[in-house]
């Protein structure tokens, strides 16, 4: 099984293809300035010719569906519904800070992935590792970094790694409220990697596990302005 995965949830985003006895073929990562519609597509055909491959030889698309920008999760989600319905292709998605947890699997402690979610919140979610896999202690939510630092310090759970774009943005709000508590990330793990993707992905497609592609829309977890400042006319 091969799966092209798609990463869009941040600035720092990109494309893997991945087959299943293999492993990883190819990643390609950007520091995106514009905007991800301008690069995708170059992207993508960009990772099929190094490999050699054609779409059509693509058994499922995956993608990475929130939280994260507004933006980046539409162009990310609209890129692989048009090639699921072009080559009559499954989707899988895996969510964002699942993507950001497993650069640490085996982590001895709890890992914290944050993104910004703007107005002085963070996207986040509180992971450890149990045997074979991550399990959310917390689960994903915007919130601030004071209200996280208390749902943490009431698990008793010592140590913390903080990852994603998040820790660097509010890091000395999280020192503030975690004191010696708080570990992060090298700068090369806080962004969500799309070799990280496919790998999840793939587990999810050889179970058969897929998405339906009409009913998919991106995990924003909150609102976006356009979405709080909207009313009706004449209301």
């Amino acid at each position: 099984m091969k799966i092209l995965a798609i990463e869009t949830s941040t600035l720092f985003g990109g494309v893997a293809i991945m087959d299943h006895m293999a492993g990883l073929l190819i990643e390609i990562r950007l520091n995106i300035e514009t905007t991800h519609s301008e690069r995708l597509m170059a992207q993508i055909d960009h990772a099929l010719k190094q490999t050699g491959l054609t779409s059509s030889e693509i058994d499922a698309f995956a993608v990475s569906i929130g939280p994260g920008s507004f933006t980046g999760l539409r162009i990310g989600l609209s890129t692989v519904k048009g090639f699921s319905y072009a080559m009559k292709k499954p989707i899988v998605t895996i969510p964002t800070l699942d993507a950001l947890a497993w650069h640490f699997p085996f982590s001895d402690i709890p890992v914290c992935p944050l993104l910004d979610a703007r107005k002085h919140e963070v996207y986040a979610g509180l992971f450890r590792w149990d045997g074979d896999r991550f399990r959310k202690d917390v689960a994903e939510t915007s919130l601030t970094i004071k209200t996280l630092a208390d749902q943490i310090q009431s698990l008793s759970l010592g140590k913390v790694l903080f990852t994603g774009e998040g820790s660097l943005l509010y890091k000395e709000s999280i020192l503030k409220h975690m004191e010696n508590k708080a570990i992060f990330a090298p700068a090369e793990k806080i962004a969500p990697s799309p070799a990280v993707v496919a790998s999840l992905a793939m587990k999810k497609a050889l179970a058969g596990d897929y998405s339906e592609p009409i009913k998919l829309v991106p995990r924003y977890i909150r609102k976006s302005e356009a979405e709080i400042t909207w009313r009706e006319p004449n209301s």
